[in-house]
């Protein structure tokens, strides 16, 4: 059976999108079999693999829903070993619409449980929200990754994300474990960046990965594209890092 992890922080902006779509492309180059379930509702990791979300007829709405079949919903990408479930603006209706369904928390689990045993790695990449869809998320999760970003307000909310991780423990979820704290953003030439490391270093020991990705002009480039990092510049610092931290990944779960 595949490991399911969320990829998740409700604050935006740190790289969560980034980390999903890399550290996939990443899993599958080093021959993993690795399905992204694009469950933000802004559907940036789908648009950052090159494809379209209004071309396919089954996407993650529909599975939350159960009113799609979820083998049909997942699409081959043209990076190896790496199959997306699309996201849909239509996403955001699901906060609404399962308010008072019984198992609301459940349903993508519940999906999830068809396919798992297809994959190594199923990497869920979670609105920047702690409201219904991340829960499912979380519920569905063998264990979660936080991105941080090394700038100001780093651990801003953080302690909210934790709190929560530990209520989804208690009632949804009792196996659900933190993967670690990715930090994200680094510049070495600042002195910012590198006390952020130090503070999350010290809060929070060893759950912080060894690994460190740094800021990229090729990184930032590459979505745009409709590519990852490895299919777009694999010689560059953010393609490095994030096969670097795939091994880490790996390499602890073996």
């Amino acid at each position: 059976m595949g490991k399911i992890i969320s990829v998740a922080n409700q604050k935006g902006g740190v790289g969560k999108t980034t980390t999903t779509v890399n550290l996939a492309a990443s899993l599958g180059a080093l021959e993993k079999k690795v399905l992204l379930v694009d469950a933000d509702p802004q559907a940036n990791a789908t648009s950052s693999l090159g494809l379209n979300n209004d071309d396919f007829e089954i996407n993650i709405y529909q599975v939350f829903e159960h009113i799609g079949d979820i083998k049909k919903s997942i699409i081959k990408t043209n990076s190896p070993n790496l199959f997306i479930i699309p996201s849909h603006i239509d996403l955001v209706a699901v906060e609404i619409e399962l308010v008072d369904k019984p198992n609301r928390e459940m349903m993508l689990k519940n999906a999830l449980n068809k396919v798992s045993d297809e994959f190594d790695y199923i990497l869920i990449d979670c609105p920047p929200s702690l409201g219904l869809i991340t829960l499912n998320a979380l519920s569905a999760s063998n264990s979660i990754i936080i991105p941080i970003q090394c700038e100001y307000f780093a651990l801003e909310g953080l302690g909210k994300l934790l709190n929560t991780i530990k209520s989804i423990q208690k009632i949804h979820n009792n196996s659900l474990e933190i993967e670690g704290m990715l930090l994200t953003m680094y510049d070495s030439r600042l002195r910012l960046s590198k006390q952020v490391v130090e503070e999350v270093k010290k809060h929070f020991y060893n759950m912080v990965f060894n690994t460190i990705i740094s800021r990229n002009v090729r990184l930032g480039e590459a979505p745009s594209f409709g590519e990852t990092i490895i299919n777009y510049d694999a010689s560059s610092k953010g393609a490095n890092n994030y096969l670097k931290f795939a091994e880490e990944l790996i390499l602890k779960n073996s």
